[in-house]
Order: C-alpha cells, then sequence, then structure tokens
C-alpha cells in the first residue's frame, strides 16, 4: 500500500472514531462530493467496522452546481425540495452521525448573478432551519473535514509544476493539520482537547461581561449574555456520546449578546461564501445590527449574506483562536473558512450556538432568544485576528484583564 493510501486510511480512522465517534449500530449521514469517492469508501468502511448499521451517501458534483446556476430556471432559486428537508430531519430523529468531507473550488461560482446565490442560500437555510437547530443544539453527532481536490488545490498551490502535484501537497496541509503525521493521532487529539479545554475553562471562571478588540481597521466591542459558555474542541450530543465538530480546530468560542456588539471590524483573510471570494471587507455595528458594509472584492455577495434575514445582521459566534496556531504558522491561506478560521480569531454572522448558554440545549427558540442568542438561517464565520490584535475582557465590577496581545493569548 502507497503511503498516501496509509494515510488516507489513518484519516478515515480518525473521521470515525474521534470526529464523530460511531456508536454500534448507529446510522451516519455523510455529504461528499464525487471527487472524493475513494475517501468516501474508506470512511463507509471504518463507520461499519465501528459498528454502524447503515452508511449513506449525499452526493454532490460542482460541475451540475455550476451549470445549475448558469442554465436553471430563476424560480428554481427560491425554493428547497421538501424531500431533502425531509431526509435530513428524518435521519437526526434516528440519531445519525453527521459527517461533511468538504473539498471546495473557492471560485466556483465566480461571474454568477449574485441574487441567484443569495435566493438560493437563504431557500436552503429556511428548508434546513430544522436540521440546523439540531446541529447547533448536539443533538446529534456531526463533523467537517475536508479532502484535496485539483480546483482547491490549484486556488491553494497556484505556483505547483503541476496539478498532480498541488493536490498532494494540499493533502499534506490537511494531514498536518488534524495531526495525522503524530505517532498515535487518536491520542494527540485527546491531548489537543485538553489543552483548548483548559483554555475555555479559565474563560469561564473569569465570567467576562464584554470583549474588546483592537487592532488596525478594528475597534469593537462585544457584549456576552450573562450566562454564555466558552466552548473547545470536543463536544456531547444529547446521548451523553462525545464528537470533535469540526477536524482541524484550534478554537475557543461562544455566543455575543445579540444587541450588544459595538464599533466596527476588519477581514484579515479573504471569506469563500457561495462560490466566490469576498476580501477587504469591513463591517460596522450598533447596538449589535450591522449598520454598513463594505468590501474591496465581492461587495454584492457580503451584502446578499448580510440580508438572508433579520439574524443575518447581527452575530452569532465570537471565537478566539492563537495567531501562533500551527494552521497559522503554517503560512498556507487555504481559502476555506474550515481551515482559515482556525488560523484567527474570528466572528460568525448569523445564528449563535444553543450550546453556547447555560441550559440552552433544551431551550425553546424563544427561550434562546430571550437570554440574547441571535436566530437566523445564516451562519457564517469570517476571521479578523492577526498579530497585531489585543482583546481585553471586561468583568462586571470593571476589572480588564487581558486576553489576548499581540494575537496571542495573555494568560
Amino acid at each position: 500500500m502507497a503511503e498516501w493510501e496509509k494515510q488516507l486510511e489513518k484519516y478515515a480512522e480518525l473521521i470515525v472514531r474521534v470526529g464523530v465517534n460511531i456508536q454500534k449500530e448507529q446510522e451516519v449521514f455523510m455529504m461528499c462530493s464525487i471527487e472524493m469517492a475513494p475517501l468516501a469508501r474508506i470512511v463507509a468502511a471504518k463507520a461499519y467496522e465501528a459498528g454502524a448499521s447503515n452508511v449513506h451517501v449525499d452526493w454532490s458534483d460542482e460541475g451540475l452546481s455550476r451549470l445549475k446556476y448558469e442554465k436553471a430556471a430563476e424560480d428554481v432559486f427560491n425554493r428547497f425540495p421538501e424531500w431533502e428537508t425531509a431526509k435530513r430531519n428524518d435521519f437526526v430523529s434516528r440519531g445519525a452521525a453527521f459527517i461533511s468531507i468538504v473539498s471546495p473550488n473557492p471560485d466556483l461560482l465566480k461571474g454568477i448573478d449574485s441574487a441567484r446565490i443569495g435566493n438560493y442560500q437563504k431557500a436552503a437555510g429556511q428548508g434546513l432551519a430544522e436540521f440546523r437547530r439540531a446541529i447547533q443544539a448536539d443533538k446529534v453527532s456531526w463533523t467537517v473535514v475536508a479532502a484535496s481536490t485539483k480546483d482547491w488545490a490549484a486556488k491553494v498551490f497556484p505556483e505547483s509544476e503541476s496539478d498532480e502535484a498541488a493536490i498532494a501537497r494540499l493533502w499534506d496541509a490537511i494531514f498536518q493539520s488534524v495531526r495525522l503525521n503524530e505517532a498515535d493521532p487518536v491520542a494527540a487529539w485527546q491531548r489537543h482537547n485538553e489543552t483548548l479545554h483548559a483554555k475555555s475553562d479559565y474563560l469561564n471562571e473569569k465570567r467576562f461581561r464584554k470583549l474588546l478588540y483592537r487592532a488596525p481597521g478594528t475597534e469593537l466591542s462585544i457584549e456576552l449574555p450573562e450566562k454564555h459558555i466558552w466552548v473547545a474542541a470536543s463536544s456531547t450530543n444529547e446521548k451523553g456520546f462525545s464528537f470533535m465538530a469540526n477536524m482541524p480546530t484550534e478554537e475557543v468560542f461562544t455566543v455575543p449578546l445579540k444587541t450588544g456588539v459595538d464599533g466596527y471590524v476588519s477581514s484579515t483573510k479573504p471569506l469563500s461564501y457561495g462560490g466566490n471570494i469576498i476580501d477587504g471587507f469591513k463591517l460596522t455595528f450598533e447596538n449589535g445590527r450591522i449598520v454598513h458594509t463594505e468590501a474591496k472584492q465581492g461587495e454584492d455577495i457580503l451584502r446578499q449574506l448580510v440580508a438572508t434575514d433579520d439574524g443575518s445582521h447581527y452575530l452569532g459566534e465570537v471565537a478566539l483562536v492563537p495567531h501562533e496556531s500551527p494552521i497559522s504558522q503554517s503560512n498556507v491561506l487555504f481559502f476555506n473558512t474550515l481551515f482559515d478560521e482556525n488560523a484567527s480569531n474570528h466572528l460568525a454572522i448569523g445564528s449563535g450556538y444553543a450550546f453556547n448558554v447555560e441550559g440552552g440545549k433544551t431551550m425553546s427558540p424563544e427561550e434562546l432568544a430571550a437570554a440574547g442568542v441571535n436566530s437566523s438561517i445564516a451562519h457564517v464565520d469570517f476571521m479578523i485576528g492577526s498579530a497585531e490584535m489585543d482583546i481585553d475582557g471586561v468583568q462586571d465590577d470593571g476589572t480588564v484583564v487581558p486576553v489576548f496581545r499581540k494575537g496571542n493569548w495573555a494568560f
């Protein structure tokens, strides 16, 4: 067996054992492009070996997706198939584990009418609202991982001498990011999990009332709900089984108070969204609401995102990632949020996670709103961190505690 195939086997094992932590007789719902059929087959095999009763693969094809946006009737982008909604909700009701293998072409929909993209993002968000609430409340186990493909690799490593060389370099970067080159990747993830949880434990002890951000192009104040919870790495589903929602992950995150964000913030990395790149953008907030947007690239797409619904005018996540994180130090710009958000402090436009407030997993939407958690059919992370960012935490008595200095943890 070639070395790359051995690595792929180890990767699939990690996805199954650490990512979703498959249990006996559990079903699996896997989302994957047809380019990644070889990896999907290995993951399915590992899942069955772990005791899965059934593995369903939901295939996608970027070529057909592009063709649809170019040729389909206008009204197609204003609705989401009911059977797609029912399918996912049915798997949730049976306690399935969800695996998303992402391998996007960041420029897939470049040149497509932004209204078509925005309309379909909104329709899909509405159609998958119940499913996303289940995911955001950790009702089921879920994980998002990545795979190297030609178009994505060419974007990340354009100087490579061939497509094959670029694909190989991206695979290597992916394997490095998920600690696959450690002697025991599963044990390495356990240690990493403990390290991140130590940071979240410290932040939870401090009970900050708000965070103050300072950096070039950023002066931002973010209030936190009274009963906010900082979360890191592993999560626990409603049956008590642990899982790792993102692989890789370097973040510690919580939910902001919906109406408690004021000031302005500037992006520090490109955002791949809706098959397009949004870059060099700045958002201005008043009482939590985005009141002004500007971007050097993709401004129409950014405005479509913010206009998705009322909740997409607010933030749903505040995440802390040190500039010295392994992904940041790799100096690779992935044009993929799964990776780039783990190289940088980031925020998310749209919905907040229910598990980021005390008792949130069992709260109704109304109760979550009362607790200050934003609701939206959108949830899109964007990167704001740099080596020049300072963050302070302010406690109820006015005590100011350094949280980040020069882009890294201050404690």
